[in-house]
């Protein structure tokens, strides 16, 4: 059988079949070119710590150790800032043999600096579920800059799913690059495509938002219904060189654009540690036709969620700061990020959540 990432027809066929089941029926747009959108359920539990649940055990188990109280979802509920939450999903796995999955964050829920995971009964890893995995899945939820207002069926987390082995080599990203250009200029191939950070755009001299650290609550329904400045401070250059405070969350935007083949997707992933005292913010998915011409798209940039550690650290234009790694589709999904589908980033530069107005 092929390798690769599994597409959307494949995903709709492993739910038709029961190796995804679902405890309400399948939303619209809830199965994406190469991910499936998992979904909160009716419950949360405010825990004291985050957790995995560890060989032998159930995060069932885990919960009534480190549980503190349980909270209804059906009438809506804030999830406050700085605390940390379990919510069990309406997705449940029975994988067959060969395919694994991975989890991440979706753009929206990154944007919002909300620290979103997937753990597993038995887990040992955050958002890595082991080929042939049956059981239950639940959110890690941990607002980190804003409390934010969640209900059942709301989408925080993606599954991306795997059969053997999808990630290309250097050598085959370059192959790649030469035959479908995957950024605008020469590419920095190491472990992946690198991709630098921007700070000095062709006009004006915005080039990020920090996260302000008193703000109200964000329900995640309201799309396009907050106004940026109560949430944010706008971030501004003209020397090409911001100062990263710790603790600070920002968004920032890649000087490339970047170009996903139908036939592939990608993975942002951190660069390394050495490069400084900051991480580009929590893996995210990249889905085939993002930034691809035949989706509509001519490149697309990359939005960068930064946040700084320990010292300040001084940020500049150019600098590399994290990477894409690229997979082959095991087929071309039968649609496209941007076409036929909303799309909220497609042609992107920089640009908040789409809660923002």
């Amino acid at each position: 059988m092929a390798e690769g990432v599994l597409p959307a027809q494949v995903i709709r066929e492993l739910i038709a079949a029961g190796a995804i089941s679902l405890d309400a029926p399948l939303a619209p747009g809830q199965v994406q070119p190469a991910s499936l959108d998992l979904r909160l359920g009716t419950v949360a539990y405010r825990v004291r710590a985050s957790f995995l649940a560890g060989k032998g055990r159930t995060v069932t188990e885990r919960i009534s150790e480190f549980g503190m109280h349980r909270i209804d979802l059906s009438e809506g509920a804030v999830l406050e800032k700085g605390c940390v939450y379990l919510v069990p999903l309406m997705e449940s796995l029975a994988l067959p043999e060969g395919v694994s999955a991975v989890a991440n964050a979706k753009s929206s829920t990154g944007r919002l600096d909300l620290l979103t995971r997937t753990i597993i009964d038995q887990g040992t890893e955050f958002d890595r579920i082991p080929e042939g995995y049956t059981g239950p899945l639940y959110a890690e939820i941990c607002p980190r800059s804003f409390s934010v207002l969640v209900r059942p069926g709301m989408r925080l987390n993606q599954l991306r799913l795997r059969q053997g082995e999808a990630q290309l080599s250097d050598e085959a990203l370059r192959a790649l690059h030469a035959a479908t250009p995957l950024v605008d200029g020469e590419p920095v191939i190491s472990a992946g495509l690198g991709f630098s950070v921007d700070l000095k755009p062709a006009e004006g001299d915005l080039v990020g938002y920090r996260a302000k650290p008193h703000t109200g609550v964000i329900d995640l329904d309201r799309i396009g219904a907050y106004d940026p400045a109560d949430f944010w401070e706008e971030i501004r250059t003209r020397d090409g060189r911001i100062i990263l405070d710790p603790g600070a969350f920002y968004i920032l935007v890649s000087r490339e654009a970047v170009t996903i083949p139908p036939d592939h997707a990608a993975e942002m992933a951190p660069y390394i540690a050495m490069v400084g005292e900051f991480r580009v913010h929590y893996a995210g998915f990249f889905d085939p036709g993002f930034g691809h011409a035949a989706a509509g798209g001519a490149g697309s940039r990359g939005v960068l969620e930064v946040r700084c550690h320990e010292a300040p650290f001084v940020l500049e234009h150019g600098q590399v700061v994290g990477r894409l790694v690229y997979e082959k589709m095991r087929e071309v999904p039968d649609v496209l990020y941007g076409q036929g589908i909303a799309s909220n980033y497609q042609g992107q530069g920089l640009k908040l959540s789409k809660h923002f107005r």
